[in-house]
């Protein structure tokens, strides 16, 4: 598998084979609005050269917990019949974890998937210290007020308003008096487009099979893997036996008839970004 991947420009339909099998959910709380963001990464490709990578992020804000996840999985939950494989590569390119901030009660779950197996990993609800500014801008038609803080080895600065009742925000940045609409770190950019009121289901799939870890076992995996100097060119390069862990594999004809590969029903990079991690530490 030396074909060069390249993210598609349009959408195209997995056939329903290729999907993974539906898992047993629990419902956690109910939403309370879902607000729809823009990630950007600004990183390099294995040559150097710049690039851009771009992906949707989905936020379930509850009464009681938040669930911030890459938006096909929001797209899957909401039309099971919707598949955008061009969104599927995107997001493989980023590494956006899936986060449960509030579950279980004071803690914050994250699951990711790391070719070949979905990793989950527990632990208390860091506390960001914020430091409020007396800035204020509009964005997206809300007056904002701004705050900074490090978080792990980044250092964020974020715009949030206190015309949404919510300490929420994206991934795992939260705990403002106000929602946040938009953060930037060095690489990072979240930035609000859309919000739906709703009220809909918080889910927690149940998955038997997956790897559970200590957060801190699980982060320092993350960066290890993704971290690694061989990881642009053979993203597949820690895994002794690739196609022996390979159950089943799909082949999707792509732009320019570049193949995409899907390995157990996940996209399968043969090339890939240097790693920009939102956790150093």
């Amino acid at each position: 598998m030396k074909h060069n991947l390249f993210v598609l420009a349009l959408a195209m339909s997995l056939p329903a084979q290729t999907l993974p099998a539906a898992a047993q959910t629990e419902t956690l709380d109910t939403t309370h609005f879902v607000a729809i963001y823009d990630y950007e990464c600004c990183t390099t490709d294995a040559d150097g050269t710049p690039v851009t990578d771009y992906m949707q992020l989905a936020v379930q804000v509850g009464r009681q917990l938040t669930k911030s996840m890459p938006f096909s999985q929001y797209r899957h939950q909401v039309s099971p019949d919707k598949h955008d494989v061009a969104a599927d590569f995107q997001e493989a390119y980023l590494h956006l974890p899936t986060i449960w901030t509030g579950y279980p009660e004071g803690q914050t779950t994250a699951r990711e998937f790391i070719f070949p197996h979905e990793f989950e990993g527990s632990e208390p609800t860091p506390h960001l210290e914020w430091m409020l500014t007396e800035d204020t801008l509009t964005v997206g038609g809300y007056l904002c007020h701004t705050a900074t803080t490090t978080f792990r080895g980044i250092e964020w600065r974020v715009c949030y308003t206190e015309d949404i009742p919510s300490t929420a925000g994206p991934w795992r940045l939260n705990g403002l008096p106000g929602f946040i609409l938009k953060a930037k770190s060095t690489a990072h950019t979240f930035c609000l487009t859309e919000l739906q009121q709703e009220a809909t289901p918080i889910l927690f799939e149940l998955k038997p099979d997956i790897q559970n870890r200590s957060y801190k076992k699980l982060l320092k995996y993350r960066n290890e893997v993704f971290g690694n100097k061989r990881y642009p060119n053979e993203p597949t390069y820690y895994i002794p036996d690739v196609m022996g862990s390979i159950e089943r594999m799909d082949v999707i004809k792509g732009a320019s008839d570049s193949p995409l590969i899907f390995a157990n029903g996940h996209p399968l990079l043969t090339k890939a970004h240097v790693y920009q991690p939102l956790e150093k530490e």
